[in-house]
């Protein structure tokens, strides 16, 4: 009876998945928060369904989420039209190297203070808890690609670079915690800082973005410029081709000891920068967005099963209190103070600043450092914190993403009209008012 049932769910969620963004695009409402809520409603019948339990299963939750992180960064990096550049990179540079830095500074320091955790678990909690998730905000990231560069408004292009890129700089963080937990007393001596700086943070970081760069080359001359037809994969336009890039990337980087997410990530940016304007793009973007789609729906039922089924019953009140000034402090402040001279006008920078949205990075980054170290805190209140927080960040960034996205593509687009002094602005003119 279980599998019978997984069968009937699992194809209905499919085609809910393909139904739903249709149905609630531009409404308060967005499709995680639709299949979480599915989630938790399926617990209340009696329905035979097998038992979520991250503590137990941690092992098919780090490798699921893992999963569903590389394929969305590869979806994100297929869709960024703006070439990576110094200027033009400016406003996710700025959100990697001061907003993301204060977020973890100060969600590690609440862990510390209002939760008394000991500083490994405060730590691991905050770099879990750090990055934007590329996973859930889809209704925060540019679109499909297309031929121009410059049709990319500032606030959904922050969010996308920002979100792909930090995945994989969360992860010296996490190993930093991972460290600090089996130091056994050792504190911030050389015993492990030193070696953590060379391995976690240098090479690994290093490889992770030399293994894109070569791997995306590669690909990139196989994908269009490859002599023979027969090789020329973007003659043929299969989009499957998409998920082997995103494993071959991933698989040759941590076989190297390097960070997959960030490799992933440039390798798609690689690829688009190899024939920006031609069309496959769209077919393996149009691909990864669709099995992103059903990961999506899965993982996120389940995590409305688990928290249905008392998975936040170690939650205490100082623990969601850690989780709602991050969402609703911490982040805000620290991507509007990052955000302090750039191109973007004041609106865009309260929404970049805000979408700052918490997801399936964060249970993948806990379950892979609980398969490390004890970190002295049990693991189902670890737990708790982290799912609180993405439920969290489920509910109010999915509530509030359409409406506050259309009413800024609104403005740009009576700014654009105005400007024009009448007629239709193109996309390139809308994207650049600021507003």
């Amino acid at each position: 009876m279980p599998g019978d049932v997984l069968f009937a769910l699992f194809g209905a969620g499919a085609l809910a998945a393909a139904v739903l963004p249709r149905l609630v695009a531009g409404r308060p409402l967005s499709v995680p928060l639709v299949f979480l809520l599915c989630g938790m409603a399926f617990q209340a019948p009696p329905v035979p369904l097998p038992e979520v339990d991250p503590v137990a299963d941690r092992v098919w939750v780090e490798h699921l989420t893992e999963i569903c992180v590389i394929v969305s960064l590869m979806g994100a990096g297929l869709a960024l039209n703006r070439p990576v550049g110094r200027r033009t990179w400016q406003a996710p540079w700025r959100l990697l190297g001061v907003a993301m830095p204060l977020t973890i500074a100060a969600t590690g320091l609440l862990a510390w203070w209002l939760l008394d955790w000991p500083p490994a678990a405060a730590l691991l909690l905050a770099a879990a808890l750090a990055p934007t998730d590329p996973v859930l905000a889809s209704e925060v990231r540019v679109g499909a690609p297309t031929e121009s560069e410059h049709d990319e408004d500032e606030a959904r292009f922050a969010l996308t670079g920002e979100a792909g890129l930090n995945d994989g700089l969360a992860f010296p963080v996490v190993m930093a915690a991972v460290a600090l937990a089996g130091s056994a007393g050792a504190g911030l001596s050389g015993e492990w800082v030193g070696e953590w700086l060379l391995v976690d943070v240098v090479y690994r970081c290093a490889v992770g973005v030399l293994a894109g760069l070569a791997v995306g080359r590669l690909l990139g001359w196989l994908f269009f410029r490859a002599e023979r037809r027969a090789v020329r994969l973007s003659e043929h336009r299969d989009g499957f081709v998409a998920l082997g890039a995103t494993f071959l990337a991933y698989g040759v980087t941590e076989l190297a000891h390097g960070y997959g997410f960030l490799a992933v990530f440039v390798t798609a940016c690689r690829i688009r920068a190899a024939e920006r304007d031609h069309g496959y793009h769209t077919v393996l973007h149009d691909f990864v967005e669709q099995i992103e789609r059903l990961l999506t729906a899965g993982l996120l039922f389940a995590l409305g099963a688990f928290v249905a089924r008392g998975g936040l019953a170690a939650l205490s009140w100082r623990g969601a209190a850690v989780g709602l000034l991050l969402l609703l402090a911490v982040r805000p402040l620290a991507g509007w103070v990052a955000q302090l001279g750039t191109v973007a006008g004041p609106r865009e920078r309260v929404v970049t600043a805000f979408f700052g949205i918490r997801g399936v990075g964060s249970l993948f980054y806990l379950a892979y450092a609980l398969g490390s170290e004890g970190f002295h805190v049990p693991a189902g209140e670890l737990w708790a914190v982290v799912a609180f927080t993405v439920v969290a960040s489920v509910l109010v960034h999915g509530v509030s993403a359409a409406p506050a996205v259309s009413r800024l593509d609104r403005m740009r687009a009576v700014r654009a009209r105005r400007r024009r002094g009448g007629g239709r602005p193109g996309d390139d003119e809308v994207a650049h008012e600021r507003i």
